[in-house]
């Protein structure tokens, strides 16, 4: 046993030694603010950290209007007519039915309510009640109950899987409401990784999808999860799933950044190959999504989450102006992967961002050759 530990020993350090080796011409490292050695993203224009907006990936400047308007009257009927306007089959859609109902959570467990105090989401309880055949407030509580699952139970949990169960309930309604809507359906992608629907039943349900929206980011997303390694599915199968929806991508979809996402959600918890943010599997998937932004339409929802990805990616590869290109692109938001699986989205993309703005100055850049 001690020579087992010992070889383990010496595999970090040389891991540690090789690290250094590379590094010795133009080391980026963080060093502490004010430090004479310190890159400064605000000259770059880049927001500061407390003015992150951790809600939402990219700019929706209509969702924030309405949603400070339903939070501070209590009044569901803006959020009412928002989502009527808003394409059903389109992407922006999904994602604001996402944050509605994120909203709903986030007051309910801010201000859960008691003898004297009304409990927070008060106006999506008043939504349904009022209007019950509206499609979108049937969405939106479809995805409110998701959420609370996820957030207030643990997976496994009678708690959680009587939550499901009503989610699963709530999705069906959605449905019958707007039959060509596929975010009920979306939703309730979410409902089977949770429930760990069985893959002939999930099948179908990713059919119903794919009649409606075959191209939707959003939905193929939700459904890489099911098939990942730590839920019910495999490396393989994920890598497979990305992969095809890559090959069938139209020209200007972002579907053809499914494999980063993939490869992401299969990173080694312990990286003990020097070059792996190297590797071809990397680089053809970091490479994919580069030409799936270059691509895309620029007023696409999706491009923010792409383009958060990348720069995780592109720093981990020491890509460092390319990774400054997306910053330039997306910050001020920070509400999307990996950034929000962090307990502070907004502090884990302040480090990125700073070593990112260090490597491109340790090689040369500066504010006035990088182009905006």
């Amino acid at each position: 046993m001690e020579i087992l530990w010992v070889l383990m020993a010496l595999v970090m350090l040389g891991f540690v030694l090789l690290q250094i080796s590379r590094r010795r011409r133009g080391a980026v490292g963080l060093v502490p603010p004010g430090h004479p050695d310190a890159a400064d993203p605000a000259n770059y224009g880049f927001a500061r950290e407390e003015e992150l907006d951790v809600r939402m990936p990219g700019p929706d400047q209509d969702l924030l209007d309405v949603l400070d308007l339903v939070q501070r009257t209590q009044d569901y009927r803006g959020a009412q007519q928002l989502l009527a306007g808003t394409e059903a089959k389109g992407e922006r859609r999904w994602q604001r039915v996402q944050a509605f109902a994120g909203a709903a959570s986030l007051e309910l467990r801010q201000r859960p309510g008691g003898v004297e105090e009304a409990p927070g989401g008060q106006w999506l309880r008043v939504w349904r009640a009022e209007a019950p055949k509206d499609a979108g407030g049937a969405a939106v509580h479809a995805e409110f109950l998701v959420q609370q699952a996820w957030r207030t139970a643990t997976p496994g949990t009678d708690d959680f899987r009587i939550i499901m169960e009503e989610a699963k309930a709530a999705c069906g309604e959605a449905a019958l409401l707007a039959p060509g809507d596929p975010v009920p359906y979306i939703v309730e992608l979410s409902v089977a990784r949770g429930l760990g629907y069985p893959r002939q039943e999930f099948e179908q349900l990713w059919l119903k999808i794919l009649d409606r929206a075959p191209n939707h980011m959003g939905a193929h997303l939700a459904a890489l999860q099911y098939w990942c390694e730590k839920w019910h599915g495999s490396r393989d199968l994920a890598y497979s799933f990305a992969e095809a929806a890559a090959a069938r991508a139209p020209q200007g979809s972002l579907l053809a950044a499914m494999p980063l996402f993939a490869v992401f959600e299969h990173l080694p918890e312990v990286n003990l190959v020097s070059g792996f943010y190297q590797s071809e599997v990397v680089t053809k998937a970091v490479h994919g999504a580069l030409h799936a932004v270059h691509s895309a339409r620029p007023d696409d929802p999706m491009q923010a989450h792409v383009r958060h990805l990348l720069i995780f990616f592109l720093v981990r590869s020491e890509r460092w102006a390319e990774a400054m290109n997306q910053l330039t692109v997306i910050d001020g938001h920070v509400g999307a992967l990996p950034w929000t699986l962090s307990a502070d989205p907004a502090a884990e993309f302040a480090v990125y961002r700073a070593l990112a703005v260090a490597g491109y100055e340790a090689n040369g850049g500066s504010p006035a050759t990088l182009p905006h």
